[in-house]
């Protein structure tokens, strides 16, 4: 993971990899190594942009909003951007991280831990009116997951929006084959999705699925499940 050296500007740190949970170090570097093949495997996302635009038109302009797993930060990042809103990007891979802050410069990028996130500037509990969180909480245990939600709700400010997405399926922390990597993942069946968001204090206004089939034969074909929501 980075060091002290990789700070660069519009980039913060997070913390440490060795205080991270075991394999999370592991899942980092693998994003790392993936790099750009990322955007290659999953080229037309259709729902992602749909709740994106959601979210930049339903909140007041000008907004801060958080991107909580930002990948390359495209096209979230940069779609939020181009909305005209302030952007910060959360991100575990040094790699993305360095990635997203070179294709959307006008966003700032923070290297952290999405299920330990730092407290203070620039993630200041109440400061947003959005948040995207696209494919980025199957990353975590399951038993991380209500936890994260909680603290995405302490970020939102009162009524603050988030848009989550997530692949529907019955499995918590298993390994799976990834573009050439190995990769631990998380979910849910719609239903339970639907109640843990619920239970972590949100109003799940709206919902969306698609059938989804990656450009690349190593990723197996998905149902993504998207949720639009307000904090209670």
């Amino acid at each position: 993971m980075g060091t002290a050296g990789d700070e660069r500007e519009g980039t913060t740190q997070g913390s440490p990899a060795d205080d991270r949970p075991w394999g999370r170090t592991e899942q980092a570097e693998a994003f790392d190594a993936i790099g750009d093949r990322y955007d290659e495997a999953f080229p037309h996302k259709e729902g992602q942009l749909a709740a994106a635009e959601w979210l930049a038109a339903s909140v007041p302009p000008g907004s801060r909003v958080l991107d909580l797993g930002c990948g390359t930060g495209l096209p979230t990042a940069g779609q939020l951007v181009d909305a005209g809103l302030r952007v910060v990007g959360v991100d575990l891979s040094a790699g993305m991280v360095a990635r997203a802050s070179a294709n959307v410069p006008k966003a700032e990028f923070v290297q952290a831990d999405i299920a330990d996130l730092p407290a203070g500037e620039p993630l200041t509990q109440g400061g947003f009116a959005g948040v995207a969180a696209f494919f980025s909480l199957l990353m975590l245990r399951r038993a991380e997951i209500p936890s994260t939600l909680r603290a995405v709700h302490a970020l939102l400010e009162p009524g603050g929006l988030l848009a989550l997405s997530m692949v529907e399926a019955d499995v918590d922390d298993v390994p799976i084959p990834f573009l050439g990597h190995t990769i631990r993942v998380s979910g849910y069946l719609r239903d339970e999705l639907r109640q843990v968001v619920t239970d972590a204090g949100f109003e799940v206004i709206e919902e969306d699925a698609y059938s989804y089939a990656p450009a690349s034969t190593d990723v197996p074909p998905e149902l993504q499940v998207f949720l639009r929501c307000r904090r209670r």
